[in-house]
């Protein structure tokens, strides 16, 4: 699939035995890769801190469809919603697959450390998901990568086609879902076009839930996570994050995440990704909004045009990052994504906990009272301060707080946390 070419410098040899990865051993374009992916989701998960649940998919929930705050939601939509989830899905299995070789060049196997991984990184997305945020995607992760390991020495284009396929299960979920509207019973029908446009009523409970203290937020918090880790998981995070986990592996293996390809297969990559991606979720934009986002016509298939078209652009955003790193564009910048990439776990749950403390009730109480135009002046905040953050951290301890904790789980051990002194 890829071309390869002489490979960006790497650093050094791996440890003897089953370890944490150090420093030197880290892909300097996977990091950059992945601190892209980690400030890119909070473009759309401000949407979920800040506003009532159903805004996020449906603008009409809690806005009109014109003016600034359509527009914004339009941009959000075309150039955010999916496509930066999905790198995060993808860089996991490409690290799941990592951790693997190492563990193999080393003569050790990984098999165990994963399964103590997974299970540090279930308990910690649980703890997220019901006592912070409830859109967490720990959770999922932790449960596909329980279950796709296993699938990690397949050939890359087969894990390529396999987790490709995974992904279009859903589409045919949703497609029957759409089908099977006219004859489903009316309870269940209300009860889905309640969750799509909810009344007056609903939308006025559940800014009294987050707008009150957090033990007050626990009920509504709770029903939310469950029903993502669960329904939701099995139609759509199964299919979706654990395909694109084994494109990761596919494409990891083949040297696409490690900016080791030819410019030109990037340039090819990018221009079929956007050519395809950016035409499809544009057309579902247009799709809705003739049809006024209802829910007969939006929650099912109008959902579908930015699934599949964010496959593409998704790719996109990955070529062009490779291509960045190999071409050595804004050097300051990719520094900062580096670090930020380097300590993604810490980065993407201090976003929660600073969302939360601005927009829920145990903090400024802002739910439901910033225009989308505002919320994106949030994450413009959030943005500077973790590129400024990341790399200060790193120049005085090993790992960000939180990947401290989950390796110190992991390996049954304290990992040292200073960082080494340059030599």
């Amino acid at each position: 699939m890829a071309t390869t070419a002489t490979a960006p410098p790497t650093e050094a040899a791996a440890a003897s035995k089953a370890a944490p990865v150090r420093a030197g051993e880290r892909i300097a374009a996977i990091d950059v890769l992945r601190g892209f992916a980690v400030l890119g989701i909070l473009a759309m998960n401000v949407q979920s801190y800040s506003m009532v649940s159903a805004a996020y998919l449906n603008p009409a929930a809690n806005d009109s469809l014109a003016g600034i705050g359509f527009a914004v939601w339009v941009l959000t939509h075309v150039f955010f919603d999916t496509k930066f989830m999905s790198i995060f899905s993808m860089l996991f299995g490409a690290g799941m697959a990592l951790m693997a070789e190492r563990a193999a060049s080393r003569g050790a196997s990984a098999t165990g450390v994963h399964y103590r991984r997974q299970f540090w990184l279930l308990v910690l997305g649980l703890a997220h998901a019901h006592l912070i945020w409830y859109g967490d995607i720990l959770v999922p992760y932790a449960l596909c990568g329980f279950v796709l390991y296993s699938l990690r020495n397949v050939r890359p284009k087969r894990l390529i086609v396999a987790g490709f396929a995974m992904t279009s299960v859903t589409v045919g979920i949703f497609l029957l879902g759409a089908l099977s509207i006219p004859d489903m019973p009316a309870a269940a029908r209300d009860a889905m076009e309640r969750d799509w446009a909810p009344p007056i009523a609903d939308v006025e409970a559940e800014i009294a839930a987050y707008t009150a203290g957090w033990l007050e937020q626990m009920p509504h918090r709770t029903a939310n996570a469950l029903e993502l880790e669960t329904f939701v998981f099995l139609v759509l995070f199964f299919w979706r994050s654990g395909g694109l986990m084994l494109v990761g592996m596919g494409l990891f293996k083949l040297g696409v995440l490690s900016a080791r390809s030819s410019p030109a297969f990037y340039r090819r990559l990018a221009a079929a990704g956007f050519g395809l991606g950016f035409p499809i979720v544009a057309a579902g934009v247009i799709f809705n909004t003739q049809h006024d986002f209802a829910f007969e016509y939006s929650m099912f298939q109008g959902t579908l045009f930015n699934y599949v078209g964010s496959l593409g652009v998704f790719l996109g955003y990955v070529a062009l990052v490779m291509l960045a790193v190999r071409s050595g564009w804004l050097p300051g910048l990719q520094r900062r994504l580096q670090a930020a990439g380097r300590i993604a776990f810490t980065n993407y749950i201090t976003q929660s906990v600073i969302c939360t403390l601005i927009f829920y009730g145990h903090g400024l109480g802002l739910f439901e009272q910033v225009h989308r135009v505002g919320q994106l002046a949030f994450v413009a905040l959030i943005w500077a301060l973790q590129l400024l953050w990341s790399p200060w951290w790193l120049a005085r301890f090993r790992f960000g707080p939180l990947e401290w904790l989950w390796r110190s789980l992991t390996y049954m051990k304290l990992q040292p946390m200073t960082a080494r002194p340059h030599t």
